[in-house]
């Protein structure tokens, strides 16, 4: 399979805004792209679970978690929930847990690392708001494109047909 942020880097690159090299993937669709849902909350993923019961057919949830290394803002649960509803991925400028066996969920799922802890539960939380970390900003209704050479936002969808990814 061919590497998909390269190609759009070549055939794009004055549309395109491009993550600092700060996270890594961690799911088993290591190439997933869509509409981007933001989420603004530091250490409390009460909000993340209501966002992840919802359809995200064609959508990536992108939390910044205010780059938080002491709690994780995703484990398996929620990670299947999401699967399971739609969601294309979830980027977390934060942690995660349960890697293992979120490493076997059909969804995408970069975030800066890992910590076992989980967070707290106090129903605090943007939705939908502009989000900012890692060099660029991301805005609800972008488009948000990412693999194992990183992650990419766009204003628009870009045609990945043209790509051969469609």
């Amino acid at each position: 399979m061919q590497d998909l942020l390269p190609e759009i880097c070549d055939q794009y690159p004055d549309e395109i805004s491009i993550l600092q090299p700060i996270l890594r993937n961690f799911a088993e669709r290591q190439t997933f792209f869509g509409e981007i849902v933001t989420l603004k909350a530091f250490e409390d993923n009460s909000k993340l679970r209501e966002l992840v019961t919802q359809p995200g057919v064609g959508k990536v949830l992108v939390v910044d978690g205010g780059g938080s290394l002491r709690h994780a803002m995703l484990g398996d649960m929620l990670a299947e929930k999401a699967a399971a509803n739609g969601w294309a991925g979830i980027i977390i400028h934060g942690c995660i847990r349960d890697v293992n066996a979120i490493s076997t969920i059909k969804i995408g799922v970069q975030a800066l690392g890992v910590h076992p802890l989980k967070t707290e539960k106090r129903g605090l939380g943007d939705v939908n708001v502009p989000i900012n970390f890692g060099g660029i900003s991301f805005l609800p209704g972008h488009y948000v494109y990412a693999d194992n050479n990183g992650v990419l936002v766009t204003k628009a969808a870009l045609d990945l047909v043209a790509l051969g990814w469609l």
